[in-house]
């Protein structure tokens, strides 16, 4: 009897061994630390519709034609990491896509989710009660047209006729015309706001909650600011047609508010993350879209030349054959010499040496830096950036934003790369449009 006690336990260590021996051949490394990696996938492929710009470190700001009592800061060498840039500005037909998404979501929603427009769950997830429902975007149709196209019979009619509190109606309504009210075309969002929980993570009393940032934005630009930013000026025609006719489709959006560009750059961000999402591809595997850094927009516009005045590297705004290398206001009542009489195509007069599309001149663009000439010497030399969410009832001094670049109606001084003005958050503007940077995971995509 003690003998088969002795053997049961001779089994029970060699079963416990083994165990060990195959636990530790397994993910433990064998009792070394081998880390824990998440799922690799290919990090040098450049966002559709953006180039790369390499980090760096240069001299920013400061030039030798800054206007009397401008208050521009010193020049300063700094380092700015690598990050991903858009080719051109926002163009109508990219900001339609985002205000289509918007009125097609809200629609939707109107008419109870109906399955003809929702992802069909498989699996398991069928048979599940309740959940979060997801649209599927292919049922609806490219610019909505199941939705909006869909006249229908019986059910398809009834849901068609929900729709009804998107139109105009009574007095506010044309005779004959069915228009989509555009005041109601919001988007939702949320986001943690770094800047409040940097201040106040390590606080005891703190909740998360009391650093998310919760936004509701009317998202359809102002067309009437070709009217409003001009008086006794005969801009009618762009007010009917500069954000909707197809003539306009790849020039740069305008009347767009810095709030309705930070909800475009997030709706983007969610965009992109959806598509990962389905390709089980990290959530992070494209860092967020944003508004570039005053500092960001000045390093992509030099095109990795030191110093330089304009974005094409010489020191002048026209070639050597004469030609205006920009859309701006060459002289006194002069808007056409440079090719354009109002904003031009996104694609128009050359590029700067990194490929980037009118980085001065044809519409001024928002960046996510708050105005404020005397915090100057106190940025760092490493990325340096001064941000501020102002909120509502705020001054409207806080409320100021950084814009880069030079418009079509500005003169030539505003074009150059150190030079720096501002507007208001929540303002739009006919000349002031914007484009979107998307950081670099990584040190360098050339290594």
């Amino acid at each position: 009897m003690q003998t088969f006690k002795n053997m049961k336990k001779i089994y029970l260590l060699a079963i416990m061994g083994i165990t060990m021996l195959l636990a530790s051949c397994g993910h433990g490394g064998q009792g070394e630390l081998v880390g824990a990696y998440n799922r690799k996938f290919k990090n040098n492929r450049i966002p559709l519709g953006m180039v790369y710009i390499p980090p760096g470190h240069t001299p920013l700001g400061g030039s030798d034609e800054d206007i009397t009592f401008s208050q521009n800061g010193p020049s300063k060498m700094v380092t700015i990491s690598a990050f991903f840039m858009d080719q051109t500005e926002i163009s109508n037909a990219e900001y339609r896509q985002f205000t289509n998404w918007v009125r097609d979501s809200i629609a939707i929603a109107m008419m109870g989710n109906p399955q003809q427009f929702m992802v069909t769950p498989k699996g398991a997830a069928a048979n599940a009660v309740g959940g979060e429902k997801y649209i599927d975007w292919k049922k609806v149709g490219p610019n909505g047209a199941n939705i909006w196209r869909n006249k229908g019979k019986g059910a398809a009619a009834a849901q068609v006729s929900q729709l009804d509190g998107m139109y105009y109606s009574g007095l506010d309504a044309l005779p004959g015309r069915k228009e989509i009210d555009v005041r109601k075309l919001e988007y939702t969002y949320s986001i943690l706001n770094m800047d409040k929980a940097a201040l106040g993570h390590k606080d005891p009393n703190s909740k998360r909650q009391d650093y998310i940032d919760r936004y509701n934005i009317a998202v359809y630009p102002d067309t009437m600011v070709w009217k409003t930013d001009y008086s006794y000026s005969q801009n009618d025609p762009m007010v009917r047609g500069y954000y909707n006719h197809p003539s306009y489709d790849d020039y740069p959006v305008v009347g767009v508010s810095w709030e309705q560009a930070k909800a475009f750059s997030h709706w983007r961000t969610q965009l992109y993350q959806g598509v990962a999402s389905a390709r089980k591809m990290p959530m992070n595997a494209r860092l967020d879209y944003d508004l570039p850094a005053e500092t960001e927009f000045e390093y992509a516009a030099r095109g990795g030349n030191t110093k330089t005045k304009y974005p094409w590297g010489g020191p002048y705004i026209r070639n050597t054959k004469g030609c205006l290398q920009a859309n701006f206001k060459p002289g006194r009542g002069d808007y056409s010499s440079d090719g354009g009489i109002y904003t031009v195509g996104v694609k128009s007069y050359f590029p700067n040496d990194y490929g980037l599309y009118n980085m001065a001149g044809n519409v001024s663009e928002w960046t996510k830096t708050a105005y404020n000439k005397g915090a100057n010497p106190l940025l760092h030399d490493l990325n340096p950036n001064f941000t501020y969410v102002a909120e509502k009832n705020d001054s409207k001094y806080k409320k100021r934003k950084v814009v880069k670049g030079g418009s079509w109606k500005d003169t030539g001084y505003f074009l150059q790369n150190a030079v720096s003005t501002y507007e208001y958050q929540d303002t739009q503007r006919s000349y002031v449009g914007f484009r979107c940077v998307s950081a670099y995971p990584g040190t360098d995509l050339r290594n």
